[in-house]
């Protein structure tokens, strides 16, 4: 009996998983649930998900072979919500990352995680596919690529392929509530890099605290805006201090683009921005000014 189309789709979907589940292992970085995670490269690099990780040493890993290692995290973007980890084993097979693939909207997506000893596989299909984003974390992502993936534990740090095999990102519940969304590879190049280089990802820093203030009628008309970032704190001799900012300033915009929510003050302070001389519009007192800082570097000591 030649075998039908709906076996063939079966077939090919179990070799999928059977290739892709080399490269996915067990991280217990939480006392509740394990999640997955990612192997990037063979010598010990994985990735996962940056919630999913409650503490940076002594996290048991559970690899493809029924084995267990160590890990530790040796660095940590929450923005993206990824977290790098190093841990002590040989024979690991690194996801091999293509070109960004081509699909959209109905493409069916395959979840590869591993929630316990054996891999567990989802199907499910790309609800929405736009372009670059920024969660409320306030980190850039390349791709919006949202799933119809089941919710489960361990899915978070898992692999999501394509119906052709092509990996296209790793799976995180931690961006968007109640949604498995996928961390695209291009995404993951550049966070991975850069925590492997310095332990986070560096962001420009200005050194203010700020809230949203809905202006009224009367500064709407002035202003052409609705909303702007209220000042409510200046940390001395940051790079808002030295500028001139204030307490109780409210900004507008920041080098020409509208700010309506905290996060997205932090989404322009990329690290490409660092030493860059940047207008704030700023609101005083009932007067519009504007006012030029220079963007520093965040440490990690900073907020």
């Amino acid at each position: 009996m030649e075998p039908t189309a709906l076996a063939a789709l079966s077939a090919d979907l179990t070799a999928l998983v059977e290739r892709a589940a080399p490269s996915v292992v067990r991280v217990e970085g939480r006392r509740r649930a394990a999640a997955s995670g990612l192997v990037w490269s063979p010598d010990g690099v994985l990735v996962t998900a940056h919630h999913a990780v409650e503490r940076d040493e002594e996290i048991e890993v559970g690899l493809p072979s029924g084995d267990t290692a160590v890990a530790e995290v040796v660095g940590r973007d929450p923005s993206t919500d990824l977290a790098a980890l190093r841990v002590r084993a040989s024979g690991l097979a690194a996801v091999d990352w293509p070109e960004a693939p081509a699909i959209g909207p109905g493409a069916l997506v395959v979840g590869v995680t591993r929630p316990g000893r054996t891999p567990r596989a989802g199907l499910g299909v790309l609800a929405r596919a736009s372009g670059e984003w920024r969660p409320p974390q306030g980190g850039r992502l390349d791709r919006w690529l949202e799933t119809t993936l089941d919710l489960h534990r361990g899915l978070s740090g898992g692999l999501a392929v394509t119906a052709a095999g092509a990996p296209l990102g790793l799976l995180s519940a931690g961006l968007v509530r109640g949604t498995a969304m996928v961390v695209p590879a291009a995404t993951l190049r550049r966070v991975v890099k850069s925590l492997l280089a310095h332990g986070e990802v560096r962001r420009g820093y200005l050194g203010v605290a700020t809230t949203p203030l809905s202006l009224p009628a009367a500064l709407r008309a002035a202003t052409g805006e609705e909303v702007a970032l209220l000042v409510t704190a200046v940390e001395p001799d940051s790079p808002a201090d030295r500028a001139g900012l204030r307490f109780a300033d409210a900004i507008l915009s920041f080098g020409g683009e509208r700010l309506q929510e905290p996060g997205a003050l932090l989404g322009l302070l990329a690290e490409d921005r660092i030493g860059d001389a940047v207008v704030l519009r700023v609101l005083r007192g009932g007067d519009v000014l504007e006012v030029a800082v220079t963007i520093g570097t965040r440490d990690r000591r900073r907020t």
